[in-house]
């Protein structure tokens, strides 16, 4: 049997071994809160997987959708205010 090998080298590897650039990290610390608020809801949420939730709760995961919302919104506000103006 005749083995079958690539002529080239793999076009897409060298960006697999790099690290995030500067942009990137900051991009990450900016969504942290957001991130932050979607953990305590996918929390609150898998408590009631396996049983009723109990008003304590339900009430638990309303203030953590609320949470998300809010952190969505300043992300989003904060987007569009630190984006440069198109002419």
């Amino acid at each position: 049997m005749k083995h079958i090998g690539a002529v080239q080298a793999v076009v897409t590897a060298p960006d697999f071994d790099r690290e995030p650039t500067a942009a990137e990290l900051d991009a990450i610390e900016s969504e942290i809160p957001l991130i932050t608020a979607e953990l305590e809801l996918l929390d609150a949420q898998i408590v009631t997987l396996d049983r009723e939730p109990s008003p304590l709760n339900l009430r638990r995961i309303r203030r953590a959708r609320r949470r998300v919302l809010v952190a969505r919104r300043e992300l989003t506000n904060r987007g569009v205010a630190g984006s440069p103006e198109v002419a």
